[in-house]
Order: C-alpha cells, then sequence, then structure tokens
C-alpha cells in the first residue's frame, strides 16, 4: 500500500488492528505529523546530517518512521528545550554515545503526541462551548439569597 493510499475501512470489531503501520510518509505527511513546514524539513536536513530521507523514482522525499521520531528529537530540543541547532546537534550526538538516541527520540515523540491531543481536546471544548482553559463545570445552584434553598423543613 502506498503512502498516497486512502486508509482501509475500521476492523476494530474483528480484533484487527484499524490501520497496517505505515513504513513511509510524504514530506506532507510528515508536515502533518510533526506540525513542522516543508521548508524547516529541508533545512534541518542540511543542519542534521542523520536526517537524510530517500527519495522516489520522482524525487521526492520519502521518510520512515524512524526519521520522524528524530525529527520530533530535534523539534524538541529546538522549541521546547531551547537549544541551539549546534547544541541539538550535540545532544543528539550524546543520545546516540549512550545507546539512548532511539528511546530520546520516542519519548520525543510521545510529547508531541500529548501535546496534539490536548490541543484537540481543547478544540473539542470550544465547540462544546467551553473555552478550553479547563473543563466545564457545573453552575452551582442558587440558594435563593437566604442560605437554605428551596423547602427545607
Amino acid at each position: 500500500m502506498s503512502p498516497q493510499s486512502p486508509r482501509p475501512a475500521h476492523h476494530a470489531a474483528h480484533g484487527q488492528p484499524r490501520d497496517p503501520v505505515q513504513e513511509f510518509f510524504s514530506i506532507g505527511e510528515v508536515c502533518e505529523l510533526t506540525g513542522l513546514k516543508p521548508h524547516v524539513l529541508r533545512y534541518w536536513e542540511s543542519q542534521f546530517r542523520f536526517l537524510s530521507p530517500a527519495k522516489n523514482r520522482s524525487g521526492n522525499r520519502v521518510y520512515q518512521r524512524r526519521e520522524i521520531e528524530l525529527i520530533m528529537l530535534v523539534k524538541h530540543l529546538l522549541y521546547t528545550e531551547k537549544y541551539t541547532i549546534d547544541g541539538a546537534r550535540q545532544k543528539v550526538d550524546q543520545h546516540r554515545r549512550k545507546g539512548e538516541l532511539r528511546p530520546a527520540a520516542r519519548t520525543a515523540l510521545d510529547l508531541q503526541t500529548i501535546e496534539t491531543m490536548e490541543q484537540e481536546l481543547r478544540e473539542v471544548l470550544g465547540l462544546l462551548g467551553g473555552d478550553g482553559a479547563e473543563p466545564a463545570q457545573p453552575a452551582p445552584k442558587s440558594s435563593g439569597g437566604s442560605g437554605g434553598g428551596g423547602r427545607s423543613r
């Protein structure tokens, strides 16, 4: 199945996974997954030698899951941890020397997933009439001003 083909129908009712594991991603799909613009990914390729996606017959970039994990690590280091490009490069090399590169990349991917879910939940709350800042709480019932409220005999 190519990365461009539509997703199959859901099979969750039969105990099968909903979607097959996608192995290759276009630059557009990577941008959607990571929240980055294509020019940022292309620039990072020039700055981080480990980001070098293969190209298909048409010359388009084809990213593997491992590369997306590394992109998320770089994004986390640059945007969240506030490293410089050079500092992020050194940190990635440090993770690699310690044998911690894959766990660090997975952690960054997990953090991005959580951030994305939080944003989507805020959007849903907004659609439901909440402001997205906190879960909607039921309004307190009016006590009628005397503190007794209603029939209290």
